[in-house]
């Protein structure tokens, strides 16, 4: 084996949950994944990564080098300074969860904690749709809706816990009765907000394709049969996503006009319907737009798609050597 340094990088999220090796550069060179089961919480993730991790750890020898350090993007809230997850807004029992000291306590290696989003919006920085760009923001439309802020070359933290949340800002919720009702961007775009609205029954039109396509089982009922549909030209599938999209360029325009950058990057589970959800953002952010910000932003889909966390895992995970 020579000195070739490689690293873990991990992505622990709602939906899925994945394991890499990767190099300084962020290539991927083996992955494993996992769909994760809700009703298992936190324990059941750790008890997947108890035993995967060790598995994927000894295909280090295939690859030349030796894993030096773990990185970690965490679909939550985490204290930056000591790598504690503050909370899973989705999943149950991360609260005050020691991950970076168990992940350390375990497998003899440095960690680092990183909210998923940053991960991914990292990586499309460094190598993806961002590269070149000054003041970046990227964002995901997933079982969640994050965001991150690069700023400079440098991600900007807040406070230590994290900064950017656009899923958790506010915006008229276009699905209440109630003049003037507010609702979280998360709550109306994200893939579980959309899957629920769709599975409803009598909200879906029975002469959509989308009916056809779930066999008439609304609980199978997904975004991606949403965006199919879409791209079928399917009336109710267009419209709903005029919808999205509307709500979604509402709070990227509040972003826009508050910080400028000048290069938005959409990744994500929904975000993979590309132009069919894009376009019309991209429409309406141009209408909403400050005239300060106009031709001045590109509203672009992610490079890495399923990956990005990967990779910008391994990415910080390079740095704790590096420092």
């Amino acid at each position: 084996m020579d000195n070739k340094k490689l690293f873990l990088g991990i992505e622990i999220g709602a939906t899925k949950n994945q394991i890499a090796i990767g190099d300084e550069e962020g290539n991927i060179l083996y992955s494993e994944i996992e769909k994760v089961i809700i009703e298992d919480g936190a324990k059941g993730i750790l008890n997947w990564l108890q035993k995967t991790i060790p598995s994927v750890v000894k295909k280090q020898m295939e690859f030349g080098g030796k894993i030096s350090a773990i990185g970690v993007g965490f679909g939550g809230i985490i204290e930056s300074s000591t790598g504690k997850i503050l909370i899973s807004v989705q999943v149950k029992g991360w609260q005050d969860f020691m991950l970076k000291n168990w992940l350390e306590e375990n497998f003899k290696l440095p960690a680092t904690i990183i909210n998923d989003t940053v991960t991914g919006g990292y990586a499309e920085y460094v190598y993806g749709s961002g590269k070149g760009s000054k003041q970046f923001f990227y964002t995901n439309i997933g079982s969640g809706i994050g965001g991150v802020f690069i700023l400079n070359g440098e991600y900007y933290d807040g406070l230590g816990y994290g900064a950017a949340y656009l899923g958790h800002t506010y915006i008229p919720d276009w699905t209440s009765t109630i003049p003037g009702t507010e609702k979280k961007v998360e709550d109306i775009c994200s893939g579980w907000a959309i899957e629920k609205r769709l599975r409803s029954k009598g909200y879906v039109p029975d002469n959509s394709y989308i009916i056809k396509l779930c066999n008439g089982n609304l609980s199978e009922i997904s975004c991606a049969m949403l965006g199919n549909a879409a791209k079928q030209g399917d009336d109710f599938a267009l419209s709903e996503l005029e919808r999205v999209a509307k709500s979604f360029a509402t709070g990227l325009v509040n972003i826009l006009t508050l910080v400028s950058p000048d290069c938005i990057s959409i990744g994500g589970g929904v975000g993979k319907m590309g132009d069919i959800l894009l376009n019309p953002i991209r429409k309406y952010v141009d209408e909403l737009a400050f005239i300060s910000n106009k031709g001045k932003y590109k509203i672009v889909e992610c490079k890495f798609s399923d990956a990005s966390v990967l990779v910008g895992s391994v990415l910080f995970a390079s740095t704790l050597i590096k420092n």
